[in-house]
């Protein structure tokens, strides 16, 4: 008797120091205002919740490509096996320079056609005068005559194709105009020329690669003052980016920034990333982008947006993780009230529901209210 009469007066002793003892994070109900005394409310500054204008920004990456409008693949215009390189990746080139050399029976065809076309055509119109002067004369009949102007015509024009053709296989002037001069000309090399002036991006052939004329892919060259930037927007931040608006990009390897604009949204998710492909167009001085280098991309909304602006300080986060800010009430305490996060332009957050204008919140101190409201 007396052993339990002892173990229930120690259990009760025990029950007592604990109902007296203050709860470690104990909570008072979240419906139970804060009041401060002046002393406290100098620890704390408030903010009036109002209007404003804002404009979103998105933060994003990119991949570097080449303008496509500023460069160009360059095909082999005849057929035959590479001979000799003139040119190098990274080299830069001006337009009609001198890519590639290469043995084709398709140039020297175009060579000799012209050729036999330039004496054809020489021989056919001396005929032809030859038949004009005797018509004056009686030697010939006026039909003759016709149809000797009929086949100098007809090899004159001949000619002048021919010579279309070497000039699209871009034949070198003096030797069109040796053959022009009926001076013999040596075995002429074709020569694959740039279409436009920039830098040889891509090498795409070999020497003694077999070319086929029309299809053979041999070099790219690309004007590489301007590329673009293809940046992936996702479903929340898309209504943000609009064409036009300006971006800054860098590498993340220094600290340069350059800018460029949103130049076209594309029309249909990327399947792979579940991202909208942006183009942006973007100045490289110096060729300071490369090609398929990894960027960050800051675009800026060319439109103005409108919404409650809160300071991020003010949002305080409850168990579940979800916001909630202080607000003012008219007796002078302040209530815990749960809001709707919209965007964040930079210290600010738009807030979506919860507010009003002309209410007013804590922006500085509120971490103290909610130490004040537990206890």
């Amino acid at each position: 008797m007396t052993k339990r009469f002892l173990l229930a007066g120690a259990v009760a002793a025990l029950s007592l120091i604990a109902a007296c003892s203050p709860k470690s994070g104990a909570q008072a109900p979240q419906g139970q205002n804060v009041t401060l005394t002046q002393a406290q409310l100098q620890r704390i500054a408030l903010f009036t919740v109002a209007r404003a204008n804002y404009r979103r920004n998105v933060d994003t990456t990119g991949v570097v490509d080449f303008d496509n409008d500023q460069a160009s693949p360059v095909l082999a215009p005849f057929s035959g096996p590479v001979s000799r390189l003139l040119v190098q990746p990274g080299d830069n080139v001006k337009k009609g320079e001198a890519l590639a050399a290469v043995v084709s029976p398709d140039f020297a065809a175009a060579v000799s056609t012209y050729r036999k076309a330039l004496v054809t055509a020489q021989n056919t119109r001396r005929l032809a005068d030859l038949d004009k002067d005797l018509l004056a004369h009686e030697g010939v009949s006026a039909r003759e005559e016709e149809q000797a102007q009929t086949d100098a015509a007809s090899a004159e024009a001949d000619r002048d194709a021919a010579l279309e053709s070497l000039q699209s296989l871009n034949v070198a002037p003096e030797v069109i105009s040796d053959t022009q001069a009926g001076k013999p000309t040596a075995r002429v090399e074709g020569l694959i020329r740039s279409p436009i002036a920039g830098t040889v991006v891509e090498r795409l052939i070999n020497p003694g690669q077999l070319l086929q004329a029309g299809s053979t892919n041999c070099f790219t060259v690309a004007d590489l003052s301007r590329v673009w930037v293809m940046a992936h927007i996702f479903d929340s931040d898309l209504a943000a980016v609009h064409v036009g608006d300006s971006a800054q990009v860098s590498t993340g390897l220094s600290s340069r920034m350059l800018t460029g604009t949103v130049e076209n949204i594309a029309a249909e998710v990327d399947p792979n990333t579940r991202s909208v492909t942006v183009r942006v167009v973007v100045r490289n001085p110096g060729d300071f982008l490369k090609r398929q280098m990894y960027v960050r991309v800051h675009i800026r909304d060319s439109q103005a947006n409108n919404g409650l602006l809160v300071p991020v300080s003010a949002i305080l986060r409850d168990e579940q993780n979800l916001p909630f800010v202080y607000v003012r009430q008219s007796d002078g305490s302040f209530a815990r009230r749960p809001v709707t996060l919209g965007y964040r332009s930079d210290d600010r957050y738009e807030i979506t529901n919860g507010l009003r204008p002309g209410e007013q919140i804590v922006s500085d101190g509120a971490i103290f209210v909610q130490f004040m409201q537990n206890q």
